[in-house]
């Protein structure tokens, strides 16, 4: 928590934990109560909130959705291997910097080579000028190496940059902060230790099922049923890349685009690509269709 900021301080549109579950909900996000409290506790104590699971149960729509429920602005990061430090701060216009020095050198003016006009800012700096007016988000930490993870946790102990030409930037009062992780390898202890944690599950059957319904309420309730049946029948399989939510409520969608009210093999099989997108996955999938579907 940083100095002069108590708990709770700031304007928050929810006083309670149920408050908060009922608000997502109204933005098409069904959080289960651990994950409310994760989200509630991380914005009333100004600490970042690292989600972990597998991809597609929803951990960067949390992002997403907190900032048109704070109506703040959403300030997104994604990592990728190789990323530095200059890609995710600030950079140096310098074309228009030459632009300028040959302008000068014509007599066409002055200019400070290095002013703010010549700043290129990146997600961390942009967070760090909006303060608490964004939502950060830093997806997929994990694709990034241990130089970054380090650089990024000094930026989050303080929400402050120094740009040596201009001085010093600080955020008045921090973002708030979410960092997501597919686990491809594990995060460093210190940066855990900075944030608040919760692990995102694939949901139970009918909690899927609620989850399609709210997202795509245009798919039958027994056809929304069928799917999320079968999807977590998939998920025991031995595939590459078990689906996630989003590809369940794709699945649903293209179903019921083609005019399904339940969940028939012709069109299951036909619409596996909305499903699964692994070569190997689909081979698998439609061999043993009727294990999915329940039929045999």
């Amino acid at each position: 928590m940083r100095e002069g900021r108590a708990p709770g301080d700031g304007a928050l549109p929810f006083a309670s934990v149920g408050e908060l579950e009922t608000a997502l909900a109204g933005h098409a996000y069904l959080a289960d109560r651990g994950l409310a409290t994760a989200v509630y506790l991380a914005l009333h104590l100004d600490k970042p909130l690292l989600l972990e699971g597998e991809a597609g149960v929803g951990k960067t729509e949390v992002a997403k959705v907190l900032s048109a429920l704070l109506g703040r602005e959403l300030v997104r990061l994604q990592c990728y291997e190789g990323i530095d430090a200059s890609q995710a701060l600030y950079e140096w216009d310098y074309s228009r910097q030459l632009i300028a020095v040959r302008a000068a050198q014509l007599g066409e003016g002055q200019a400070d080579l290095f002013g703010r006009e010549f700043l290129v800012e990146r997600p961390l700096l942009a967070a760090v000028r909006a303060g608490s007016r964004a939502v950060l988000l830093i997806d997929e930490l994990d694709r990034a190496d241990d130089e970054f993870e380090a650089f990024l946790l000094e930026v989050l102990s303080e929400f402050a940059v120094t740009i040596p030409e201009i001085g010093r930037v600080a955020a008045d009062r921090p973002p708030a902060v979410i960092i997501t992780s597919n686990r491809t390898r594990e995060l460093h202890d210190a940066l855990k230790r900075r944030c608040l944690y919760h692990w995102i599950d694939h949901p139970s059957v009918a909690r899927e099922v609620e989850i399609i319904r709210v997202r795509a309420p245009e798919v039958p309730e027994a056809l929304a049923r069928q799917v999320a049946e079968a999807v977590a029948r998939l998920r025991e399989m031995d595939v590459a890349k078990r689906p996630g939510v989003a590809e369940t409520i794709d699945w649903s969608q293209a179903l019921t685009f083609l005019g399904a009210t339940r969940l028939e093999p012709e069109q299951a099989a036909a619409t596996l690509g909305a499903l699964l997108k692994d070569h190997e996955d689909l081979e698998l999938v439609r061999a043993r269709l009727g294990q999915v579907l329940g039929t045999e």
